[in-house]
């Protein structure tokens, strides 16, 4: 029994070394990093103009076909989610139709497969089943009509949106296309501003597009991605650029709303894809130089980056690679592995010197 005891104390301590072992590398440390953001490595300059913000679209809603409104489940105002009920006609006489449609198709139905059954015994002409099949998808046809104008007596929101205005009251008679409600498309939003001729005549060399809101004293900047920008000056020789969130912003920015719009442009020759980036965030893999980008899941990502290798000191250009709004680690950057979460260091404010307070 003794030499059992001394043979099962080494397995014993075997497994415990192996558990804990295990334990060091389900709980790895999570890193801390800091950030920085590419910069364009050609001259800029930034010009700022007054824009205000838009819903995507405002419609008209209205029901498919006609009849006498039943009930409006919105108000004026209100902020409706995609596919909410907003309107019902009243739809008794629709059931009553397709009701009376589908008696007739189930009889002709059964008339039909009657008929198939004579003609494989050679009682009926092919040419009787052909025209007795043909009447029975005809009205199959018919009924799916009827029920389509069924479910047209329900009215239903089409996007994500406000009601800006309710334009009838339960009881009144509509037409098929009568605008019921208008309707703010909010699904994404949008901002316009109007630019001078000489802005206007370098609007290839804009380099990105920004919005800036001030709010508490602090500015905060949303990336905007360019949609389009009217060739023709209006009577005070301006033009309207139209920009759109490259995402969702909160739920403070609500259209009609006055924003700041700030476009960089390219003032010289350089390229707008090149960037500049602090050497101390590249490292290599497989002998390819690359930067850890941050995901909005606070996780990390490899990219492969191509580098000017004409440049030396603190600041590396990169050619290619990067677009310009990327959250790139700065430092540490030999520690990380891909799809690591992090923990990123938020760096005090020019006005907070060594972040006292």
């Amino acid at each position: 029994m003794k030499r059992r005891k001394l043979l099962c104390l080494p397995t014993l301590l075997l497994c415990l070394l192996c558990s804990c072992s295990e334990q060091k590398k389900t709980s790895l440390p999570i890193h801390s990093v800091e950030l920085t953001n590419p910069t364009p490595s050609c001259k800029t300059i930034t010009k700022s103009y007054s824009g205000i913000v838009r819903e995507a679209h405002e419609i008209n809603l209205g029901f498919k076909t006609a009849g006498q409104i039943k009930c409006i489940h919105v108000k004026e105002g209100e902020y409706v989610r995609k596919g909410k009920l907003l309107a019902e006609l009243d739809d008794e006489d629709y059931k009553l139709g397709v009701e009376a449609l589908q008696i007739q198709y189930d009889q002709l139905k059964d008339e039909v497969a009657r008929t198939r059954k004579l003609f494989e015994q050679k009682s009926v002409s092919a040419n009787d089943y052909e025209k007795a099949s043909a009447g029975l998808r005809q009205l199959g046809i018919q009924l799916q009509v009827n029920k389509n104008k069924l479910e047209y007596t329900k009215l239903f929101s089409p996007a994500d949106g406000y009601i800006q205005s309710v334009n009838f009251s339960p009881a009144e008679m509509v037409d098929a296309g009568t605008a019921m409600f208008t309707f703010l498309d909010v699904s994404h939003l949008e901002v316009k501003t109007d630019l001078a001729s000489d802005t206007y005549k370098v609007i290839n060399n804009v380099i990105c597009y920004d919005c800036v809101i001030s709010s508490e004293g602090k500015e905060q900047k949303y990336p905007m991605d360019f949609l389009s920008v009217s060739p023709k000056a209006d009577g005070n020789q301006l033009y309207q650029l139209n920009l759109k969130f490259k995402e969702k912003p909160e739920k403070q920015i609500t259209p009609g709303m006055n924003i700041e719009v700030r476009l960089t442009i390219n003032e010289g020759n350089g390229s707008k894809e090149e960037f500049k980036i602090p050497a101390c965030s590249i490292f290599k893999s497989n002998d390819q130089p690359c930067v850890w980008v941050l995901k909005d899941d606070s996780t990390i990502e490899k990219r492969i980056i191509t580098i000017d290798n004409s440049f030396s000191g603190s600041q590396i250009t990169v050619i290619k690679g990067l677009n310009g709004t990327e959250n790139i680690v700065r430092a540490g950057v030999n520690a990380l592995q891909e799809g690591e979460k992090v923990i990123v260091i938020k760096q005090p404010e020019k006005s907070n010197v060594g972040g006292l307070i």
